[in-house]
């Protein structure tokens, strides 16, 4: 099969790349805590088969165990240093932890771990552990960034990605820090020059009830960072992908 990406909704995408099938921050069901999902419902052959999981960093909508717990206990998770004990409560055999600079193999892909500004923190515990990224390297370089707001070290990723998988918004009416707006997602698309720009952690969790208040957030921000993308970086291309959408990549 062709290389493909699926983006199943917030910041969960399914990337399949030279026979290996890898599936970013799950979360796959349709409530966590106040938020309700919008959009498709992430299909039963969206977790089946996968080859790894990988997991940016601790926060609820990214690390969510009952998600994780609908994965075979056995499939190989990748995840920050200090993510462990809470993958292996959600019943996985099989992690890996990894700190920014450092790699693992997948089958044919080489996944790396690259940095990322944003808290990574968990729950009043406040189980700590560092926010990362993840590039991946096979027949194609794709990026997946997680949950960031722009920082120096990105320029390291310009010009040699042929995706970038960017975060344009996230689960309510505003951000906070360490976080991408449409503005700022276009900006560092801007930075790193990828053939291939796709937006991603937007249309798909809402506070329960708000939605109505505030439709047009659960659309409207990668149209936002696609136009801002043509003006700032018209050779890079965007395609804005519907929660459930496929496309090649």
């Amino acid at each position: 099969m062709a290389p493909q990406l699926t983006y199943v909704g917030h910041a969960t995408a399914l990337i399949e790349l030279d026979g290996v099938r890898l599936l970013t921050d799950p979360l796959l069901r349709g409530h966590l805590g106040p938020l309700r999902r919008h959009g498709r419902a992430p299909a039963p052959q969206v977790s089946s088969r996968l080859d790894a999981v990988l997991v940016s960093h601790l926060h609820h909508d990214h690390l969510d165990l009952r998600s994780l717990r609908r994965i075979d206990p056995g499939t190989r998770v990748i995840g920050p240093a200090g993510a462990r004990r809470l993958l292996e409560r959600a019943g996985l055999e099989a992690v890996t932890e990894l700190r920014a600079g450092e790699q693992a193999g997948v089958g044919d892909v080489t996944v790396r771990a690259v940095p990322a500004r944003h808290d990574g923190g968990r729950g009043r515990r406040r189980d700590r552990a560092e926010a990362i990224g993840f590039e991946l390297a096979g027949s194609r370089r794709v990026y997946f960034a997680g949950d960031t707001e722009r920082f120096d070290e990105m320029e390291e990723l310009a010009g040699r990605l042929d995706v970038a998988l960017l975060p344009v918004w996230g689960w309510g009416p505003s951000l906070g820090p360490g976080h991408l707006d449409p503005g700022g997602a276009a900006e560092v698309a801007a930075l790193l020059r990828p053939r291939l720009a796709i937006p991603i952690h937007w249309g798909t969790l809402f506070p329960l009830g708000l939605a109505r208040l505030r439709k047009r957030l659960l659309t409207q921000p990668p149209l936002d960072f696609e136009r801002r993308v043509s003006e700032l970086a018209p050779q890079v291309e965007v395609r804005v992908l519907a929660p459930g959408e496929a496309t090649p990549i």
